[in-house]
């Protein structure tokens, strides 16, 4: 039973990854919601849907919120070209650090940039996390709702990123015509 409570998130993880990679295999290519959107909406029901779960059935829970995180950690890699992971910590502040040194050293104004990238992340998730503990209180299981609240605000970004790209795109496109 103890081997199970362990190896069921790891399952569903690895279930996770795959489920992204077969999202972007199979709406790579469509013209009215990104396929990383598509991966967002899956999120948001399962994440919601667990909120409603009684206590004990944690496993249940906990599997479900590691195939939504692997799913995340699949589609969304990189953030201003730079790689990070969108639920974890550690890797983030493995390549802030090394940018930091390398700023230090080199005195790279690139490398301090990234750096900072990377810190700025790690500060949104701590915060993320605080707020997310001070709402367990009131809120119990249900706090998982605010990380809802959260892909849905990214969610509707997506669109507004879309529509700024293609706005740029048609720019470009009347002033190579002049």
């Amino acid at each position: 039973q103890a081997a199970l409570r362990y190896f069921s998130p790891l399952l569903f993880f690895a279930l996770g990854v795959a489920m992204a990679e077969c999202i972007r295999m199979r709406y790579q290519k469509a013209q009215k919601i990104h396929w990383r959107q598509l991966v967002l909406v899956m999120e948001i029901v399962l994440l919601f849907a667990v909120g409603f779960f009684p206590n004990d059935i944690d496993l249940l829970a906990n599997a479900m919120v590691s195939f939504a995180c692997a799913m995340q950690v699949q589609a969304f890699r990189k953030v201003n070209g730079y790689a990070f992971a969108s639920t974890m910590c550690i890797g983030n502040l493995r390549s802030g650090m090394d940018s930091l040194c390398a700023w230090l050293v080199g005195g790279s104004t690139k490398a301090f940039g990234k750096a900072m990238h990377y810190f700025a992340i790690i500060f949104l998730f701590a915060l993320g996390a605080g707020l997310g503990s001070l709402a367990l209180a009131p809120m119990g299981s249900r706090a998982i709702w605010l990380s809802c609240l959260l892909l849905f605000i990214s969610f509707c970004l997506m669109f507004l990123k879309e529509d700024v790209e293609e706005i740029k795109e048609d720019l470009e496109a009347l002033e190579a015509k002049h």
